[in-house]
């Protein structure tokens, strides 16, 4: 338990000093009265000492006892410091400094005694989008939008006191383990990090090339996941194009940073020097970016004079941006979406849906409806700062609501399995999450005799041996290593075979063809 001494209170001094100066003054005050017995008439009656001059002798004594309590009062009274503002609300935050420098125990190191209070006065908005950002937490920040940099790549953010996933960036460590848009991150290498804010979880999260990290998280429906990941450089590509079948092009955009605009308008040019007739933009798993890099993206599929976004700031005022594109796009275009898609990739999706008449196919969006800004210190610290909340283009603020798409298609339920560490050995008598997985894909590539219970009977045995009997791996019926490294390997390729919301885009695209 912790030692308060409470400021108001005498310390020992002030009790030592107070009890020898009322035992000196008491002592003085008999002395005094045996000295004027002495010097004055009396006379005993019934045990009472009755003296001629009583008055004489209280006043006497009254007068002792006030310079006596003056002086006591004077010595032991607590040491009060004002902290009255007087308009100032900075007067008692310089007080409490000046309080701490001077009578703390320990030499006190003056930069972390401020920027504590930077830190505790932006967390004081119970905003997870506005925080102070130290040197380093600050040059993270700068890497993320301008750079490629090392670590997991997953987008994260606070949400109601925990720190989830956003989304991982298409290609990066993060997805290849399998890592879902709302998975909350319980520990860091074995270390919880309830309380951190999202700059304190990134440093711990990122690393050099390499290095290897391990979460935990929490997967609604699921429970608790282990994920041990191998940290890599995250490329600053954010655009990809290509031509899929029917001479249809898709563009998928991961992120929005300073050169997305300029990789969007590039990868647009390859596509109609391949003469292609539709459009697919692939906005899943984009966790946004820069708000300035989607409006200008947006324009080039919004004809002119039509909204693009909307800005509230917190006087009520609006600032509304139109296309001042002059010759939009004009294709057949669908856009995909997921819970992954947020922020400036949110309002892509807005704009082309309700400007430019786009639909919008796939699941809801994650719901991210505001502004920030970041302001720079001399020493490159940084605080970001919520400025304004955006709405769509008719108004409308999808703010922790997210955006309902006007198709909605769903991925096949083992896109959503967890990734299982390679290093763990899964065998016969097991009882685990991570053999409920991998019977789950063991299933699903095929091998129906599998039960799904999450016990490792001898039907999983069987056909795990069949596994690995049909991809020349050692035969032992266990799953680990290049077992475990295969299985998740072909239920990838699966998937971007079987990819039914992109599949249900094309679908939705050749009506309009």
């Amino acid at each position: 338990m912790d030692l308060f001494k409470h400021s108001t209170k005498p310390n020992r001094l002030h009790n030592f000093l107070y009890d020898l100066i009322i035992k000196t003054n008491l002592f003085l005050i008999i002395v005094d009265v045996l000295i004027y017995l002495r010097h004055n008439r009396y006379i005993h009656k019934g045990g009472v000492i009755v003296t001629v001059k009583k008055s004489r002798l209280f006043i006497w004594i009254i007068v002792t006892a006030i310079v006596t309590a003056g002086i006591t009062y004077s010595i032991v009274k607590p040491k009060e410091v004002s902290i009255a503002g007087n308009g100032d609300p900075f007067q008692k935050l310089r007080s409490t400094y000046d309080i701490l420098q001077k009578g703390y125990y320990k030499d006190i190191d003056t930069d972390k005694l401020v920027e504590g209070a930077i830190k505790g006065m932006v967390e004081s908005l119970e905003d997870p989008y506005s925080v102070y950002m130290d040197v380093e937490q600050a040059k993270s920040f700068s890497e993320n939008i301008s750079s490629s940099f090392e670590g997991i790549g997953a987008e994260i953010q606070e949400s109601n006191g925990t720190i989830l996933i956003v989304s991982p960036i298409k290609g990066s460590p993060a997805e290849e383990v399998g890592l879902k848009p709302k998975d909350v991150i319980l520990k860091v290498d074995k270390e919880s990090i309830e309380g951190l804010s999202v700059n304190e979880a990134v440093m711990k999260i990122r690393g050099e090339k390499g290095t290897k990290v391990n979460l935990v998280v929490r997967r609604e429906g699921v429970g608790e996941l282990n994920f041990t990941i191998t940290r890599d450089t995250i490329p600053l590509e954010t655009v990809y194009s290509e031509v899929i079948e029917d001479n249809i092009g898709k563009i998928q955009i991961t992120k929005f940073s300073e050169t997305t605009g300029e990789e969007l308008a590039k990868a647009l040019t390859d596509l109609q020097e391949e003469k292609v007739e539709g459009l697919i933009i692939d906005l899943r798993q984009n966790p946004g970016g820069l708000m300035d890099q989607a409006l200008a993206m947006s324009e080039l599929f919004v004809a002119k004079g039509e909204n693009i976004l909307q800005v509230e700031y917190n006087n009520g005022s609006k600032e509304v941006y139109k296309s001042e594109n002059e010759a939009a796009i004009d294709l057949p275009i669908t856009v995909l979406i997921d819970g992954g898609t947020a922020s400036a990739g949110e309002i892509m999706a807005a704009a082309l849906h309700q400007s430019a008449g786009i639909p919008l196919v796939g699941e809801k969006t994650f719901g991210k409806g505001t502004v920030q800004s970041a302001e720079s210190f001399k020493d490159t610290s940084s605080v970001k700062y919520t400025t304004a909340k955006w709405l769509t283009p008719d108004g409308t603020w999808i703010h922790e609501k997210g955006i309902e798409p006007q198709i909605k298609a769903e991925l096949p339920a083992y896109a959503n399995l967890p990734f299982i560490n390679p290093e763990i050995v899964l065998k016969k008598g097991d009882s685990k999450t991570e053999v409920n997985a991998a019977q789950q894909m063991l299933k699903a590539l095929g091998y129906e005799e599998v039960s799904v219970e999450g016990y490792f009977d001898d039907s999983t045995e069987k056909a795990v041996k069949d596994f690995q009997k049909q991809h020349k791996l050692t035969v032992d019926g266990k799953i680990t290593g290049e077992t475990t490294m295969k299985i998740m390997e072909l239920i990838q390729s699966k998937l971007q075979e079987n990819d039914t919301q992109l599949e249900k885009a094309i679908s939705v695209l050749k009506e309009k063809m």
